[in-house]
Formats: structure tokens, C-alpha cells, sequence
């Protein structure tokens, strides 16, 4: 027994005398080990799709689930729509675009970004995401960017702001590599129909698919739009901020997908008396404000079980939710209006719609 011990001892002690030499030796020459590692994952990452073998379909990916709040797990509000090979934005928040980067989505080939109004989070990330349709696709014509009325001033201002940058940019690099004609975004805007007369326009069809964008309610913040994709037999329906709005039940009819922000009042009462307490009432106020003009969990679910959807996704999510153990405090009881599948959307989400099938396939991209 003494025999076996000792030899069980001697077999640790060596291996941990290998141990502490391949430390040492990893230590010794670390700048030679660390630039291996950064070749290799420069040779991994650098061009990285994917998305490109995707099967043809529609395809929903989540680059930025959070809100105003400091979250340091999401990017502010921003949805990828992927139809068969075409690459769609919906808002940019910031962080958005370099979620695109860590989840591989090549961001030198969104063919277009559509805004659902002119929050500040729902458009903060704006310039980067153009920064990477110039330089990453080489782009000799501006982003499109499409919304509603008012997206004009949004894109020129960027546009102002980011002036000097794009003259910059092309002095260095040249116009060749820079073409000067692709900085910035283009807007175009559409108009919704008169209040009464509709909720709803289609402002693309195109090779199978349809884009229809749609009234909600966020106001005092007018016009304030959802959008509908629907290609090769499957749809996904982005509301953007609202309250509980009856055309979005009458949109999202038998959606594959809903995708809803959502704010749950409980816990935003928490952060009021934290403010309050603090001596903060002005945040105090504001934390009474914007229940007035978001949805709770339940009011979505509610919502997706009139419309018939398939699968109700949460996004824009109010207060940050620091981690997944907090999430059902944040579903409340959603569940007993909804009983169909519900996920609290997180950044680097994939959720795959084959074509012409009922399937809906999720994974994670980062």
C-alpha cells in the first residue's frame, strides 16, 4: 500500500514539475507564443461569414438586444434579416456593428438598413455600421437607409457630422480603396398612410421578398414603424418600440416569428426607488415615464397569441437583465397568455427559417 502510495505521489510531483517547466517556458517566451495566437486568430476571424452557407430561407439574428440602460451583454437595439443571400438591418444601436463582427456577419454586405424611428438608441450606432458598408464591401454608392418620414434629417446629419472623417479616410487610403461615392448612407423615406385609412405600406418587393412596414403607437415619439419580411413561405415581424397596438396583431398574423420589445414594470420600480433614494429624481421621473409607451412581457404574449404566431422573441429588453437566472422575474407571466415557445433575446441569437417548411431552427453566432 506504502508502495502504491508513493508511487501516486511520484506521478503527481512529475507532472507537476511538467507543468510549472511548460509555464515557464510559455512565460520565457511569451511574445513568441501570444503573435502565434494572434496569427491564428487573425486567420480564423479575418473575413469570417457565418451566415454564408445559410440554407435558403429566412433567417433572423439578434446584433443588439438592450436599450438605453448600461448592459454590458447587449448593444442597443439592432436585428439582422437575413432572405436567402440578402443581408437587411433593422435600427443601429450602438454596439451593433461590432456584434456584427464578432458574430461573423459581413457588414460590407448589408444591402440596406431600415429604422423604425429616431430614438437616439435606435440610431446611435449608425455611423459604423456605414463606416463597414464603405470600407468592408468597398462600396462605390451610400448605405440605403430606409424609414419613416424624417429619416432625411437623421442620415444628414450623420452625414454633417461624419464629414471631415470621410475626407480624411479617402486622403489616406485613396479613392480607390475608399471610393469617396460610398461613404455615408442615402435616405429613403415613406410615408404611412393617413391615420384611419390604414396601418400598413409595402415599401419592397423584390426576387420573393416583401417588406411592409407598419404604425405602432410610441408616443409622444411620431412616427414610430414596425416592420414585416416575408420570403419563401416564412415571415418575421419586428414591432420596435410601442405600446399594446392592435396593428401588430393585425400585421403579424400567423408569423413564424414575432419579435417584441418587451419592459417589465416590477423591476423598473426597483431602479425608481433606487433613484429616488439616491437623491435622483429626475431619473426618478423618467422611470415613471417609460412605462407609458413600451409593452410588458405579458401584453406581448398577449399580443402573439392574437396574431397566431409561432415563436415570440423579446428584445429591447427593459432593465438590463445582468444575467439569465433574473429572466423569468423579467417573463412574468407572460406564459399564461402565450403558450407557445417565448426566449428573452440575447445578442449573437440565430433563429433559421428554412424555406417552405415549419421549422425553426435557433443557435448562437458568437
Amino acid at each position: 500500500m506504502r508502495h502504491t502510495k508513493n508511487w501516486v505521489l511520484g506521478i503527481f510531483g512529475l507532472a507537476l514539475a511538467l507543468v510549472l517547466v511548460m509555464a515557464s517556458l510559455v512565460w520565457a517566451f511569451q511574445r513568441e507564443v501570444a503573435t502565434a495566437l494572434m496569427k491564428r486568430v487573425a486567420h480564423t476571424q479575418v473575413g469570417r461569414n457565418a451566415v454564408g452557407n445559410l440554407p435558403d430561407g429566412l433567417h433572423l439574428a439578434l446584433c443588439g438586444t438592450g436599450s438605453p440602460f448600461p448592459d454590458p451583454s447587449r448593444a442597443g437595439p439592432c436585428s439582422v434579416i437575413i432572405a436567402g443571400k440578402r443581408i437587411f438591418l433593422v435600427d443601429a444601436g450602438e454596439g451593433a456593428a461590432k456584434n456584427l463582427g464578432y458574430m461573423g456577419i459581413p457588414g460590407g454586405q448589408v444591402e440596406a438598413l431600415f429604422l423604425t424611428h429616431f430614438h437616439s438608441d435606435h440610431i446611435d450606432g449608425l455611423s459604423p455600421i456605414m463606416l463597414q458598408h464603405w470600407g468592408l464591401g468597398t462600396a462605390t454608392t451610400p448605405l440605403p437607409i430606409h424609414g419613416p418620414t424624417g429619416v432625411e434629417k437623421v442620415v444628414d446629419g450623420f452625414r454633417s457630422a461624419y464629414v471631415l472623417d470621410f475626407g480624411y479616410r479617402v486622403s489616406h487610403h485613396s479613392e480607390k480603396i475608399l471610393p469617396s461615392g460610398g461613404s455615408g448612407g442615402k435616405a429613403f423615406p415613406f410615408a404611412l398612410p393617413p391615420v384611419g385609412q390604414g396601418d400598413a405600406v409595402v415599401i419592397l418587393e423584390d426576387k420573393g421578398l416583401k417588406i411592409t412596414a407598419f404604425r405602432v403607437n410610441h408616443a409622444p415619439v411620431e412616427p414610430a414603424v414596425g416592420y414585416r419580411f416575408d420570403y419563401q413561405g416564412r415571415s418575421v415581424v419586428i414591432t420596435g418600440d410601442t405600446i399594446k397596438t392592435p396593428s401588430v396583431v393585425t400585421v403579424a398574423q400567423g408569423a413564424d416569428i414575432l419579435l417584441h420589445e418587451a419592459l417589465q414594470p416590477k423591476l423598473v420600480n426597483i431602479l425608481e426607488s433606487e433613484f429616488k433614494g439616491k437623491n435622483m429624481p429626475n431619473m426618478g421621473h423618467v422611470m415613471r415615464d417609460i412605462l407609458t409607451y413600451h409593452t410588458t412581457p405579458e401584453e406581448a404574449a398577449q399580443q402573439a397569441s392574437a396574431a397566431q404566431v409561432k415563436h415570440l422573441v423579446f428584445n429591447h429588453i427593459v432593465p438590463p437583465m445582468p444575467f439569465a437566472f433574473a429572466y423569468p422575474a423579467f417573463v412574468g407571466d407572460a406564459a399564461q397568455f402565450f403558450k407557445g415557445p417565448m426566449t428573452v433575446g440575447e445578442d449573437g441569437m440565430l433563429f433559421s427559417l428554412p424555406a417552405n417548411s415549419t421549422e425553426i431552427i435557433q443557435k448562437r453566432l458568437n
